[in-house]
C-alpha cells in the first residue's frame, strides 16, 4: 500500500525521524530485536492511567471549567464527550476529540487577535448595545465615524474591543499580544464574564482548534504502533478503546511511556541504551541556533504566542547574549492566567520574569530565587539513563542541555527519548494511517500536531 500523503493531521516527519535513526550508534541486531518485541506487545498490557479511569470532559463544559478540571487532575489533555442526543454509538459519535492546553492557548490568543482588529479600526469610545449573541458586551463603536467604523468586523471582534467602555486609539494594536496589552483587566472580563466568551464551550474549542487528532487504537494493537504515533508522528497522547465498545479504556501519553521505560532498569537492552551518551543517540536533535528561546524581559503573552506560532509546548527563558538559562515557561502555564486573574490582572506590562516570580510566590515547589522550580537541565555528555530519570521524576516534556556557563545549547523532549528506542519497519504504519485519515476526514477534522 502506498504511504498516505503528508498533511496537517499526520505529517510524515521523515526528516526528523530518519535523522535520529541515522545518528543512533546502536547495533542493528539490537534495534531489530527491540522493534520486533514492541510489535508483539499488545496495548492491553500497558498500565492504566493512575486513577484507573480516564478523565473525560463533556462537550458543553465551559472553557474555564475545562481548565479547572485539567488543573485539578494534573493532566494536560482529556477526551471530549459529544453531548448531542442521538449521536452514532461508535467512538466517532461518542467523542468530539481531545481538549489540550495547546488548543486553549490558541483560543485565548485568537480572541486577543479579534480585539486587535477592532482596536485598529479607528478611534472610538465604545458602548454596549446588546445586539444578538454578543449580549452585554455590545457590538457598536460610536464616535465621529459612527457605526461605519466597524463595518465588516464580527460582533465578537467588536465586543472584545469595547468591553467595559474601552476607549481605543487608532493603530495602537497590530496583533493579539498588543491588543491584550491595551485591554488589560478588561480582557479577563471579556473571557470570563462577558458573552459570547463566557459561554464558549469545550466543543467549540475542539471543533475550531483540533490541535491533537483523535485517532484511537484498540487493546489488541501493538505497542510499536503507539510508540511510533508518540514519536515519529508527533502525537502527545493516544486513546485506547475496546474493539466492540466505544468507551476509552486507557489514555497513553508520552510521559507515561517514558515512565514505563524507566521501569525497565535491569534489562540488558535498556541498560545498554541508557548508558550511552546523548550524542551516541543523535541528541540533542536541534542544533544550538535552532533552539527557540524567550528573554526574561519579553512580555509573557509574547512567550505564549511564540509557542503557538512554533507549535511547541514550552520554551526556555534566558538572559544576556550568552543565553543563560533562568527558567522556563510551558503552554500549560496558560491555566494560571485564566484561573488566577487576581495575580495577573495587570498583565499588559507583565514580563516573563515577573510572571515566573508571581507563580513562585504562590506555588509550594518554588525555588530559592522565588521563581517556580528551576527547569530540568543536563550536560551535553549526559547519559540517556540520567535524562530518563530526570524527566521521569517530574511532570515535564523536556530537559534543557546546558554547558558549563548554563548556556542553553539544546533540548531533549519526550518525543526524542521514545524515538531512540524504536524504528519503523517499512510500511508498518501505512494501513493504520490510511484508516485513521479516512476516519478523520469523515469527522471533518483539519487540525495540526504539536512538534515537541
Amino acid at each position: 500500500m502506498a504511504r498516505p500523503e503528508e498533511n496537517a493531521k499526520f505529517p510524515s516527519c521523515d526528516a526528523y525521524f530518519d535523522t535520529i535513526q541515522s545518528k543512533k550508534k546502536l547495533p542493528l541486531a539490537l534495534q531489530e530485536s527491540l522493534t520486533a518485541a514492541f510489535a508483539q506487545i499488545p496495548v492491553a498490557s500497558f498500565p492504566d492511567v493512575p486513577s484507573g479511569r480516564v478523565t473525560e470532559i463533556p462537550g458543553e463544559t465551559s472553557v474555564l471549567d475545562a481548565v479547572r478540571i485539567l488543573s485539578e487532575h494534573n493532566i494536560r489533555a482529556a477526551p471530549v464527550l459529544n453531548p448531542q442526543p442521538g449521536a452514532p454509538a461508535d467512538w466517532q459519535g461518542r467523542y468530539l476529540g481531545i481538549i489540550e492546553y495547546s488548543a486553549i492557548i490558541l483560543w485565548v490568543l485568537d480572541n486577543a487577535d479579534l480585539a486587535a482588529v477592532a482596536l485598529s479600526a479607528g478611534s472610538a469610545t465604545a458602548a454596549g448595545v446588546g445586539m444578538g449573541a454578543v449580549g452585554a458586551v455590545g457590538v457598536a463603536a460610536l464616535g465621529a465615524t459612527g457605526p461605519a467604523a466597524v463595518a465588516g468586523l464580527t460582533a465578537a471582534a467588536v465586543g472584545a474591543a469595547v468591553a467595559g467602555g474601552l476607549t481605543a486609539e487608532k493603530g495602537v494594536a497590530k496583533d493579539g499580544v498588543t491588543a491584550a496589552d491595551h485591554l488589560g483587566g478588561d480582557f479577563y472580563k471579556v473571557l470570563l464574564q462577558q458573552e459570547p466568551f463566557k459561554s464558549t464551550t469545550v466543543r467549540s474549542i475542539v471543533e475550531s482548534y483540533p490541535w491533537s487528532p483523535f485517532v484511537p487504537v484498540t487493546l489488541d494493537s501493538s505497542m510499536l504502533t503507539v510508540l511510533l504515533l508518540l514519536s515519529k508522528y508527533r502525537l502527545r497522547n493516544v486513546p485506547v478503546i475496546e474493539s466492540d465498545k466505544p468507551v476509552i479504556k486507557n489514555f497513553i501519553t508520552q510521559t507515561s511511556v517514558v515512565k514505563g521505560l524507566q521501569q525497565c532498569k535491569g534489562r540488558d537492552w535498556f541498560d545498554y541504551i541508557s548508558a550511552l551518551p546523548l550524542s551516541d543517540l543523535g541528541l540533542p536533535f536541534m542544533s544550538f541556533d535552532e533552539v527557540i528561546t524567550v528573554n526574561s524581559d519579553d512580555l509573557i503573552l509574547e512567550a505564549f504566542k511564540c509557542m503557538k506560532d512554533n507549535k511547541i509546548g514550552g520554551v526556555p527563558v534566558v538572559e544576556g547574549p550568552k543565553r543563560k538559562l533562568v527558567g522556563s515557561v510551558s503552554i500549560r502555564d496558560i491555566r494560571f492566567l485564566l484561573l488566577r486573574p487576581d495575580l495577573f490582572s495587570n498583565f499588559r506590562q507583565l514580563t516573563v520574569l515577573e510572571f515566573m516570580k508571581a507563580l513562585g510566590s504562590t506555588l509550594p515547589d518554588s525555588g530559592d530565587n522565588g521563581l517556580v522550580k528551576p527547569p530540568l537541565t543536563c550536560a551535553p555528555d549526559a547519559s540517556m539513563g540520567s535524562v530518563i530519570d530526570s524527566i521521569g521524576s517530574r511532570i515535564t516534556h523536556r530537559i534543557y542541555v546546558v554547558d558549563g556557563d548554563y548556556e542553553v545549547v539544546g533540548v531533549v523532549t519526550l518525543r526524542d527519548v521514545i524515538s531512540c528506542f524504536i524504528h519503523e519497519p517499512p510500511g508498518f504504519c501505512d494501513s493504520y494511517l490510511a484508516s485513521a485519515m479516512e476516519k478523520l476526514d469523515d469527522k471533518g477534522a483539519a487540525g495540526s500536531v504539536e512538534n515537541s
